[in-house]
């Protein structure tokens, strides 16, 4: 699988520039996934190219920030470190194939975000004053599944599944903070895979997230080699 390919077309960013073989990406500045140079071929001028990629993001007032991952041009990284770029949020791509399992709870999925889904999901991730029109413009810019574990109709755990060819991509995981260790997060994964019906799935998770980590290998997910970080300056 191109795993960059993939984060890409299911987080997708709702303005992109493509310069010299790199799509320079911006959604209001609400994640890096969505707000990053994906660059995966070589350009004809580096140093033009990285030139390129500062100016569009100094028009747009955020820091530069590049997603360097398994299929990044060779030598991208070390360049950007001897300019003085950061890196940031080393993350791993995880993978499941297999016969899902039966949701241990009731899950309510959707074709579509419903606002309670929204206000779950924000209040865990929203790290962002004033971007969640933002946010929701990526995460409703491709079909997808919305799932959640409610109780008295408020969703507790939520989480999105973006059907990609063979294969689902599993984003949004979030669960309010006086309903964890109750596992509920894992039913809506369940349920999101036995919605998928697909031979196989994944998902990226930071690494420093260790619960979130053990959780997905429980269920079968399983780390690859080549994770990813972003280079921000």
């Amino acid at each position: 699988m191109e795993f960059d390919r993939l984060v890409h077309e299911a987080w997708p960013a709702y303005e992109s520039r493509e310069h010299d073989g790199w799509v320079l990406r911006y959604a209001g500045g609400v994640t890096k996934r969505a707000n990053s140079v994906l660059a995966l071929r070589a350009p004809a001028d580096l140093d033009a190219a990285i030139a390129a990629a500062e100016a569009f993001y100094a028009e747009r007032g955020t820091r530069t920030a590049f997603s360097v991952g398994p299929g990044a041009m060779p030598g991208l990284d070390a360049e950007l470190e001897r300019r003085g770029y950061e890196l940031v949020d080393p993350t791993l791509v995880m993978s499941w194939s297999g016969e899902a399992r039966e949701p241990e709870r009731p899950v309510r999925v959707e074709r579509s975000p419903w606002p309670a889904w929204g206000d779950a999901w924000w209040a865990v991730d929203g790290r962002y004053d004033g971007g969640r029109r933002a946010a929701e413009r990526i995460f409703t810019g491709v079909p997808a599944w919305y799932a959640a574990v409610e109780e008295d109709g408020v969703p507790l755990a939520v989480g999105r599944a973006v059907p990609q060819g063979d294969t689902l991509g599993v984003y949004c995981m979030a669960t309010l903070p006086g309903a964890r260790r109750r596992g509920l997060a894992r039913s809506v994964l369940r349920a999101m895979l036995r919605r998928g019906g697909l031979p196989s799935a994944y998902l990226v998770v930071t690494r420093a997230n260790e619960a979130a980590q053990a959780l997905y290998a429980s269920e079968g997910f399983e780390p690859l080699l080549g994770g990813y970080h972003y280079r921000v300056r």
